[in-house]
Formats: structure tokens, sequence, C-alpha cells
């Protein structure tokens, strides 16, 4: 039993081959978390979109709570693993910071479990608009994890879990009612990015890493656009913050349109 967890947790290195990035195993694990969050998602939000708005937190709140509580585990875990090998354990913590994007909601989404007024709202809304982006980004889009790890091992199963996490809040808020996308929200969801983007920039020139894939694709979508501008740096970076912006500013646009499409066909039946 000691060696299965061992094995699982990767002390003393992994003995089994990785997964491979988009093979079979890779896609048809993620596939069927993903299939789980968005089913949980989508009942238990439309579930709580009849109930009073001071129980609709609850979900969050669990979703909240487990989110952090996978992750710190996996943090110990690779803490112990580094101590155990060649590394420190604050070597090891410098590399698992929330500073990816996807990472952001381990903060985002406890706030907007256990804050109120305009910052849960705005928490709201970041969880909406990025979680279900970060939640396929991190599963599918996670080749360089499946390319690296046995299929079922801590990094692999913690990362797809608390991606699916992140996915399942922003589908539990949109199916409740609980986001409002307020226009006078719309700068501290950029602020709470460009705070992130700034943070994370400013370790990586630190400690020489990739946080929220700034410096570098790493095999993940984002060599396309690093390709695309030959490698430069600072075109990168600029591009990649700047895809980040329109994508907040195209998702409150449509919000927007919609909602004025829904107001229009309101006022037109009732004049009928």
């Amino acid at each position: 039993m000691l060696s299965v967890i061992k094995e699982f947790c990767g002390i003393g290195g992994y003995t089994r081959e990785a997964a491979g990035a988009y093979s079979w195993q890779h896609l048809t694990f993620v596939s069927t978390c993903v299939v789980i969050m968005f089913v949980l998602g989508i009942f238990i939000g439309l579930h709580f979109k009849k109930h009073p708005e001071k129980n609709k937190n609850l979900p969050l709140i669990w979703a909240a709570l487990l989110i952090d509580g996978f992750e710190i585990g996996k943090i110990i875990i690779c803490c112990i693993r580094a101590e155990m090998g060649d590394e420190h354990w604050y070597d090891s913590l410098l590399l698992d910071l929330p500073l990816f994007l996807c990472s952001i909601q381990l903060i985002t989404l406890p706030l907007a479990a256990f804050t109120k007024g305009r910052l849960k709202e705005a928490a709201l809304d970041f969880v909406l608009i990025f979680g279900l982006l970060g939640a396929l980004a991190g599963t599918f889009g996670a080749a360089q994890n499946f390319g690296s790890y046995p299929l079922i091992c801590i990094d692999n199963v913690a990362s797809v879990i608390t991606h699916c996490i992140s996915g399942f809040g922003a589908l539990y808020i949109g199916c409740s009612g609980m986001a409002s996308l307020r226009k006078r929200n719309i700068g501290i969801t950029y602020g709470i990015l460009g705070f992130f983007c700034i943070a994370a920039y400013a370790v990586n020139r630190i400690i020489d890493y990739n946080y929220m894939f700034l410096m570098r694709g790493d095999g993940t979508p984002y060599d396309i656009l690093f390709n695309l501008v030959g490698g430069n740096q600072i075109l990168y970076l600029l591009g990649v913050i700047g895809l980040f912006l329109v994508y907040i500013f195209a998702f409150y646009m449509v919000h927007f349109l919609i909602k004025r499409t829904k107001k229009s066909d309101t006022v037109i039946a009732q004049s009928i």
C-alpha cells in the first residue's frame, strides 16, 4: 500500500511512463472529468436558481474549500517529494504559487464565496469569465502535464480536479443567476487580472519561470502566438496580456448585447 501511495505521489520519481500529450488516455480521462463538471455545474446551478440568495452561496463555499484543499494538499506532497529528493521544499513551493491564469481561481473563488458587496460581485464575474476557459485549457490543453507524468498521479489528478472545480464554479454562477456583470465592476475585473499579471511577470524574472505563460508557450496553445511573433519576448508578452484584455471586453460586450436583445424582445412582446 505504501509503495502505491509513493508511486501516486511521485516520491522517489515515477516508474511508470508518461500518459502522452493528447493520447487516448489523456483525452478520455479529461473528457470524463469535464462531462461530470458540466453535469454538476448546470444541474446544481439550475436547482439553486429558485432558492433564496442566502442559500445560493452554499455550493460556492464547498467549491472554494475543495479547490484550495486539493491544491494545498498537492503543494504539501510536492514539497515533501522535493525534500526527499535533491531539492528543498521552498524550491518546490516557488513553482506552485497561484500565478497561472487558472490558479487565480484559488483566490477569486473564495472571494466570491466569502465576501460581500462589489468585491463579491467582481469575484463572481471573474470566476464566470475565466473559470470555464481555465477548466478547458487546463485539462484538454494541459499537454505538457500529460506528456511528462503518468496518467494517474498527484500532478495530473490534482490539476484536473482543481481546474474542473473552477469550471464548475463558472457554470454554477451562470446557471444560478448569481453573476451581475455590471459595467461598474469591469474596472475591478481588469484590476484583478492586472495585479496577477504584474506579480507573475515579476516572479518569472526573479526565478526564471513561466507563470501565466508570459515568457513562452511551453507546449500550450500559446505557442501559436509565440511562433507568430518569432519568439520576440516583448511582442509575445504584450500579445498574451492583450488576449486577456480582449477576452474580458468581448465577454462583457456579448453579455450586454444579449441583455439588450432580451429587453427589446420584452418591450415588443408587451406592445403587441
